[in-house]
């Protein structure tokens, strides 16, 4: 076999390209004939793609090609005939022959190209070997390539199925048809980041456009100031009266003709700029805008180019576990932009998978239940308020509950007590949680509990969500809200500390203003009461390292972010509304700026940042831990109070945190508090302590593993730790000490005193 000839290569790379797409008509041909074997639309557009495949292989001088399309065709037209039906077996089969078309010409040395040959050798032996049993079988000789002028006009031509007639002798080239100089539809290829500098340009532009609509304005004010004069003109003739009008030398009264004259003659040419001016802003603005708007356009791609695999890889793992399912895509023609669109290959395919393997039932269970044999998979987009939705929906059996609340446990995530309390959406929600899966196995589609977690990472990724909805026996639903394109975010604008800053309105849950009445303090940290629950407080100026906060009056601007127990609500300085910011990404020298995700410009010029809203919940979260959350009020500024000995209490009970803290506080004491072992671990591993008190029943980390994590830190080792639990039987306390613990104390027993002098003889006193 002799080597593809580099001066081809160009040519291989334009087959590639074909035979990718031409493998998709394929591919999704094959899946649709799986449950119409006989549709002859679907056939003949399946029979048209690899003859085309065949036309093209031969062209660039691959024999392998022409080979393999070969086959493929013939037995295509053998069903269009009636000679054999594509059933599950033969859809196998050609679906691995779409495979063997995809891997044609990467094969760039003679070792690769051997054994691609044989590989196609075999497919075509068990081709034959399917189809002898139905007087359909036939033999395929290799084909060589022609000589590129004759095999050109070849394929010039609409080659027919093979009929019982000898073919005629091939015509004489034709010569091509001219370019159409009308043809819309001309496709040009342009790089990818030329389009997102024309992008940036043409946003620049529009808000450059606006800046003439505040000029114009100011010039409507010059004209009402004009006319107020030409008034005032007119008030000190009737003043003058024709007495004293009758005393002015003629000097003065032409002077003041020459005032009326020059007043108006301004007052006109005011008017017709003014109107000149108005039709040049409508104009330019509209313009600008259009430019945008196409501008952007170039960056969206329909959802359809996202989804072109998923029909096979859904009928091929159905087919690993032994399950039927069919996938149903809603919402094709749904733009969607280009960056977002490249990222959500790997999601989707972690939601189809697990839709397959944990969603839908086996076909005689879902005979069993009155459900149709085949489970139905929806993958859908749509546009909504202002976003992308993506949901992936199934007609399974939905999540087990009670299953999931067992696996919860099991993973020490919750305590039973705990988990018994949480409600169905709270326990969806650990789905998402890295390492989680309720498989006890790992196999080749699950179990690793990798997917869901890379899913969520995916849409934080871009400033989007994801949430799950199940309902028993009825299915499961993924959704993912996306911002519609990276390019353009839809932005609340505040200023802090005389700087304005964009925070994306996807993350913001609310904006209020708060009485600092409403404001209480809660374990040394200040709160307010938002939708039934206590959320935080802290200030975007501590958060942001800017200067202190200084509250202008007794109300706060607030602004909540984050969802449920990680809310928090930072106050701002001002709210200055919202806006459609054109994203300019940072300069990449720059590295990662914490707490910021972009810059882009206002409306009138002005430059900003726009807000990396998750970096500042991990700030606030740190400034928590770490115990430096300073006050917020009138004068108040980034404090942390210093102590020479300060405690961390760990516990997920609210009432034995604040206990403890108001008792040890009280003594002189600096506490820092965390909500469970996972909180306690973070914290000490941010910020230097003295002692550290905790629970030993608490979720995602309990007591002793939190105990064990600190003495086998090298850094850590030497911290003293002590047990403050309501187990008081002697196999709890040596389980305590034998993870390390340095004093272990029960909750059921101790006075207030008590728990001072365990800490007195640990730590000494607060002040030393």
């Amino acid at each position: 076999m002799t080597s593809i000839d580099p001066g081809r290569l160009s040519l291989i790379e334009l087959f590639q390209e074909e035979a990718r797409g031409q493998a998709q008509i394929l591919s999704d041909g094959l899946i649709a004939l799986e449950r119409s074997p006989r549709d002859p639309v679907t056939l003949e557009a399946s029979m048209r793609a690899a003859h085309s495949l065949k036309g093209a292989a031969r062209v660039v001088g691959v024999p392998v090609g022409v080979t393999l399309a070969h086959v493929m065709e013939d037995c295509f037209v053998a069903a269009q005939e009636g000679r054999v039906v594509l059933d599950a077996g033969y859809i196998d089969m050609l679906l691995r022959g779409v495979d063997l078309i995809l891997q044609i010409g990467q094969a760039r040395n003679i070792d690769a190209q051997t054994v691609l040959e044989r590989e196609v050798d075999a497919f075509v032996d068990g081709l034959n070997a399917r189809l002898a049993g139905t007087g359909a079988a036939f033999e395929v000789a290799k084909i060589a390539p022609q000589d590129d002028a004759f095999a050109l006009s070849q394929e010039l031509m609409l080659a027919k199925p093979p009929v019982e007639e000898p073919e005629p002798a091939a015509p004489e080239p034709a010569p091509a048809p001219a370019p159409s100089r009308t043809n819309d539809a001309r496709m040009l290829r342009v790089r990818a980041d030329t389009l997102d500098r024309l992008l940036s340009h043409s946003g620049e532009s529009l808000v450059e456009s606006r800046w003439l609509k505040p000029f114009s304005q100011s010039m409507l004010r010059v004209k009402r100031i004009q006319h107020d004069a030409s008034r005032a003109l007119e008030r000190l003739n009737e003043t003058l009266g024709e007495t004293q009008a009758a005393q002015l030398d003629t000097r003065a009264h032409a002077a003041l003709d020459e005032v009326r004259r020059l007043t108006a003659e301004a007052h006109r040419q005011l008017s017709e700029r003014l109107a000149d001016l108005e039709n040049f802003d409508r104009r330019s603005t509209y313009l600008a805008q259009q430019i945008y708007d196409e501008a952007l356009a170039c960056r969206m791609r329909p959802f359809v180019d996202a989804t072109g695999g998923f029909a096979r890889m859904v009928r091929d793992v159905a087919r690993a576990l032994g399950k039927d399912v069919r996938l149903v895509i809603a919402g094709e023609t749904t733009q969607v932009d280009r960056d977002i669109l490249d990222l959500l290959d790997a999601p989707l395919g972690h939601l189809l998978r697990n839709a397959i393997d944990h969603g839908i039932e086996a076909s005689a269970l879902r005979r069993a239940l009155g459900k149709p044999e085949v489970g139905t998979i929806t993958l859908e987009a749509r546009h909504s308020a202002g976003s992308l939705f993506i949901s992936v929906s199934d007609d399974g059996a939905g999540v087990d509950i009670d299953a999931l609340r067992r696996a919860v446990v099991r993973k020490h995530l919750a305590s039973g007590e705990t988990a018994a309390r949480l409600t169905e959406a709270e326990l969806l929600e650990f789905l998402f949680l890295p390492g989680f899966s309720m498989r006890d196995a790992v196999t080749d589609v699950s179990g690793r509990g990798v997917g869901l977690d890379a899913v969520q990472d995916v849409v934080r990724q871009v400033r989007g969500s994801a949430r799950v909805t199940q309902e028993a026996h009825a299915g499961t639903r993924f959704t993912l809200q996306l911002p519609l394109t990276l390019s353009v975010i839809r932005s609340l604008i505040v200023e802090v500390a005389g700087e304005p800053y964009g925070l994306p309105l996807a993350h913001v849950a609310r904006t209020l203003v708060l009485p600092a009445s409403a404001i209480d303090m809660l374990e040394g940290q200040q709160h307010f009461s938002f939708d039934g629950r206590r959320v935080g407080l802290v200030t975007a100026h501590q958060i942001l390292q800017t200067a202190p906060f200084e509250a202008a009056g007794d109300a706060l601007n607030v602004v909540v972010i984050g969802q449920g127990a990680g809310s928090y609500g930072v106050v701002v300085d001002r709210f200055l509304g919202e806006r459609m910011l054109v994203v300019q990404p940072l300069d990449k020298r720059l590295g990662k700026v914490r707490n910021i995700a972009a810059g882009a410009l206002m409306e009138n010029g002005d430059p900003l940042l726009i807000a990396d809203l998750d970096d500042w919940l991990r700030s606030v979260e740190k400034l928590v831990s770490s115990g430096e959350l300073g006050p917020v009020g009138a004068g108040a500024s980034r404090v942390s109070v210093a102590s020479p000995k300060r405690v961390l209490v760990v516990d997920d009970s609210l009432t034995v945190r604040e206990l403890e803290r108001k008792l040890l506080a009280s003594r002189g004491y600096d506490v820092s508090v965390a909500i469970d072992g996972m909180d306690g671990w973070n914290a000490v591993r941010g910020a230097d302590f003295d002692l550290v008190i905790t629970d030993i029943d608490m979720p995602r980390l309990d007591g002793i593993e939190l105990v064990t994590l600190i003495k086998r830190d090298a850094q850590l080792s030497g911290l003293p730790v002590m047990i403050v639990s309501y187990k008081d039987r002697a196999e709890d306390r040596q389980r305590g000490l034998d993870a390390g613990a340095d004093y272990y104390l029960a909750k059921g027993s101790f006075q207030d005193q008590a728990l001072i002098d365990a800490v007195r003889d640990l730590i000494g006193e607060a002040k030393s």
